[in-house]
């Protein structure tokens, strides 16, 4: 019998009378008279030419037949009624989506998700780590974080914090001072954006009013994540994002053995100015803002 001709109707009346064991029972669940629930199984029988029920004065019985055909139909009755609780569950839920760069979901939202979930059992986050910018008009994204000094024209912005970026090393490598920087390879990763501004090497060397090494080896990513992770494994000493590694200086991971410490680009929290935010919107917004000044970043 082929799937778009299965008597579902009769299928689910004969479920619940091989269930309760009973037409009578079956026609009150079914809220159906028992005259209605016999009519459905005699033609679910004449339509498959099996015997499913022996009928007796005050009771009915599963033949064998009818034995092997229920529990397949009970297990996928019990599978629907299940996922469809579950879907219905979910869409009940509140979701705030947060879209940000891959480096500061891995390394700065990732690490607080218990923080929030503590606070805001009611709202589950989406994280969408993505280095491209993504345009809030347009998507279904409520809160960006934007690295960069703006504008952000159409948006609703507000200032979390600004950058720093200073050498980090691995405690095991021994850099003590900037002398160390000609024997210990350099970590540098590629900003997506190319600006004179950025917080490069070349940059840190100007400020720190010192010459490259030259014959210091280097080590390049794509990504300021994998950069961090390659300092921790101590492949070389990075110039990466204090905020980023804030766990990894704590834990004593990483270490920042000298200065100068230069400024980077200032992370906004930006969101529509033609949405207004929703209440739970709002609190997302609240508690990103509160985590930033919580680890004493400043505006």
């Amino acid at each position: 019998m082929q799937r778009r001709f299965l008597p579902l109707s009769a299928l689910r009346v004969f479920e619940a009378a091989a269930r309760l064991g009973s037409f009578k029972a079956a026609a009150e669940e079914l809220a159906v008279t028992p005259t209605a629930v016999s009519h459905q199984i005699r033609a679910l029988e004449a339509r498959t030419g099996l015997a499913l029920f022996d009928r007796q004065v005050r009771k009915v019985s599963l033949t064998d037949a009818g034995a092997q055909l229920y529990p397949v139909l009970r297990d996928g009755f019990d599978t629907f009624e299940a996922t469809l609780a579950r879907l219905t569950q979910q869409r009940t839920r509140i979701q705030v989506s947060i879209s940000a760069t891959n480096a500061f979901t891995v390394k700065w939202l990732v690490p607080r998700m218990a923080d929030f979930r503590r606070r805001h059992p009611d709202i589950d986050l989406q994280l969408q780590a993505t280095d491209d910018l993504v345009d809030l008009r347009s998507t279904a994204v409520d809160i960006a974080i934007r690295y960069g000094r703006g504008p952000y024209p159409g948006l609703a912005v507000q200032p979390l914090f600004t950058d720093r970026f200073a050498p980090v090393a691995n405690p095991r490598l021994g850099v003590r001072s900037p002398d160390d920087l000609a024997r210990v390879p350099l970590i540098r990763f590629d900003w997506k954006r190319p600006q004179p501004e950025n917080p490069t090497w070349d940059r840190w060397f100007t400020v720190a009013k010192r010459p490259q090494p030259r014959q210091a080896s280097q080590l390049r990513f794509s990504d300021e994540g994998h950069a961090i992770q390659a300092a921790v494994a101590g492949h070389g000493i990075a110039l990466v994002s204090l905020a980023l590694i804030a766990d990894e200086l704590e834990a004593g991971h990483l270490v920042q053995p000298f200065g100068p410490a230069i400024d980077g680009h200032t992370y906004h929290l930006a969101m529509s100015a033609d949405r207004p935010p929703s209440p739970q919107v709002q609190a997302v917004a609240d508690w990103l803002r509160a985590q930033a000044a919580g680890r004493g970043y400043k505006p």
